[in-house]
């Protein structure tokens, strides 16, 4: 008797285990819906996307679109409904080209600069053509005659 009652915990227990509401294994209706609305707990991410454990809002948000989308509402009125209790804050808008363009453009605009400040500053510049260059110093015109002296006798 002592092992059924066991045996029938132990099924409970898996039993409730496995059992996912709403919230924890969001339909892709769900997720659809929860990426247009911004989760209110402060991290900025979408009600669908919100990584923090046992949130207080994203969670019971989700069941709400659940029940909602089986009532029968549309997604902009699921969305309107949030937007009327919490604001327009909640409302995350798609990005737009403008929004996909502007990382890629600042990064190119970024690299362009970096080649310009190397070439200009790397690029030796040529001298000017001034002749040989006269030595006025007594000492090294002696040193100047020792070397040419030395460099004779190796020829």
């Amino acid at each position: 008797m002592q092992r059924l009652r066991i045996s029938l915990l132990a099924f409970v227990i898996a039993i409730a285990a496995l059992a996912q509401t709403a919230s924890e294994n969001p339909s892709a209706d769900v997720r659809r819906v929860g990426m247009r609305l911004q989760c209110q707990c402060g991290c900025k991410d979408s009600v669908a996307t919100c990584s923090m454990l046992e949130c207080g809002f994203s969670k019971p948000a989700k069941e709400r679109i659940a029940r909602m989308q089986n009532v029968g509402m549309s997604d902009q009125q699921i969305v309107q409904a949030f937007i009327q209790d919490y604001g327009p804050g909640i409302f995350l808008a798609p990005p737009s080209a403008f929004g996909w363009i502007v990382p890629y453009v600042s990064v190119g605009f970024g690299l362009m600069v970096i080649w310009l400040f190397v070439r200009k500053y790397r690029k030796p510049k040529p001298m000017a053509e001034i002749g040989p260059i006269e030595l006025d110093d007594p000492a090294l015109a002696k040193y100047k005659d020792q070397i040419e002296k030395e460099m004779a006798d190796l020829e």
